[in-house]
């Protein structure tokens, strides 16, 4: 992504902790400070740039931080903190993520204490029966981290998929003071440019591929959202037309493909648009709705299809965005869309807007139109390709659209998402 950047800028990779090692969130933990291990240990890599980046010939007062997926959800977490003493940050770009597609609970919820217990059963840990008692903390830090790690993935996969995840990010007082819906309506946040997007297929990569009974549809997203109503999940059933009864249904499965159940495709749709695709494009319409003056927020929709059963998948944009040589030697629509897109993007990361830089290769693109309260104009980058599917059309690389794809879809989820936080 450097070193085919028309202006120079620094580049500094962060580590932080995930899984149970950055979000073991309970009442103990609560206790001892340490809730939001891998959101802080974001703060402390900023707060690093901060104090050294101008003796690499940085500006401090120039940073933009950049996520996909998790990562994205922990920008939009920090972006909502007002109370940060300190703009460590100036630009956020998020792929394929928000922080309001997780629920955000007390470290003293009944679920992270259940969390907590499983976790304990599964290591030498598990005598202890008083949650609340220091030393469980002495014995977790005991224990050789692949023990620790293998019990936190476990408890995780029971859970997987679920508004009900383990180690998600809690409600601090410090970090996180407000459920992410509530900030947003509030208007208080750090006000800075953000750029973000999501795949067309964002759900593909997550649902099982031999979905293949109205009833494998059911069960899914009743074991991921078991709090919505009866009536919420007949309007859910409505809104993704089962292909078992409705041959006219987006969903049908055309691939001819055994191992793809005639469900996937419904599936991976409603997933996506319910955990990646919505919570995105609320990200855009929250951050322009209060006023005029706040900065602007630039949406795009990856649609390059990757391959035939994926299509569009989670994270595929990610190499196009970093130019790599991996795709942009493909072929030369590959190339195009991979100069375009990583062209937005520097320059979003070194003028604040993926317009301003006109230089190298791809100075020549289309104009990227900063979105606009509740319906705005979206970026498309690569739709109609997909010369990577074994296809032969090439499409367009990058044009600018107001796009209402998935609109009635993400109407319902934003009116879920308030169910999602208790």
């Amino acid at each position: 992504m450097l070193a085919h950047s028309p202006e120079p800028f620094i580049g500094v990779s962060m580590q932080y902790r995930i899984g149970v090692f950055g979000g073991l969130n309970t009442e103990l933990t609560d206790k001892e400070g340490l809730l939001n291990l891998g959101l802080k240990d974001m703060y402390v890599a900023l707060e690093w740039v901060q104090d050294n980046i101008a003796a690499f010939g940085g500006d401090p007062d120039d940073v933009t931080i950049m996520g996909l997926s998790a990562a994205a959800h922990g920008i939009g977490h920090l972006i909502m903190d007002i109370n940060q003493p300190k703009r460590l940050f100036h630009k956020a770009i998020m792929d394929s993520g928000a922080h309001t597609a997780r629920a955000t609970h007390l470290p003293s919820s009944a679920l992270n204490t259940q969390h907590f217990r499983e976790l304990l059963d599964l290591t030498p840990c598990a005598h202890f029966v008083d949650l609340l008692d220091p030393e469980i903390l002495t014995c977790l830090r005991g224990l050789p981290s692949e023990v620790v790690d293998a019990a936190g993935k476990q408890v995780f996969e029971r859970s997987n998929p679920s508004v009900r995840w383990a180690w998600q990010p809690v409600l601090d007082g410090e970090i996180i003071s407000r459920r992410p819906l509530d900030a947003w309506k509030s208007g208080k946040w750090q006000k800075v440019p953000i750029l973000t997007g999501s795949a067309h297929n964002e759900g593909s990569f997550y649902v099982p591929t031999s979905a293949n009974s109205s009833g494998d549809f059911s069960d899914f997203f009743h074991t991921l959202l078991p709090h919505l109503s009866p009536g919420d999940f007949s309007e859910l059933e409505a809104l993704y037309p089962d292909p078992a009864s409705d041959p006219d249904s987006p969903y049908v499965e055309k691939s001819g493909k055994r191992e793809i159940g005639a469900q996937f495709r419904r599936m991976e749709a409603a997933y996506g648009h319910y955990a990646y695709t919505c919570p995105v494009r609320q990200t855009a319409i929250w951050a322009t709705s209060h006023s005029d003056s706040d900065p602007p927020v630039f949406l795009y929709h990856w649609a390059l299809n990757k391959t035939a059963l994926f299509g569009a998948n989670h994270g595929d944009q990610m190499r196009y965005q970093t130019y790599n040589k991996e795709v942009r030697e493909i072929s030369p629509a590959q190339d195009e869309v991979a100069g375009k897109f990583h062209a937005y993007c520097v320059s979003f990361i070194t003028k604040g807007d993926p317009n301003s830089m006109r230089a190298g290769k791809f100075a020549e693109r289309p104009e990227w139109a900063k979105w606009s309260g509740q319906k705005g104009m979206t970026m498309l980058l690569g739709e109609g390709n997909d010369e990577r599917a074994g296809g032969t059309g090439i499409g367009v690389a990058a044009v600018l659209k107001y796009y209402n794809w998935a609109e009635k879809e993400c109407d319902f989820w934003w009116r879920m998402s308030a169910k999602w936080e208790d």
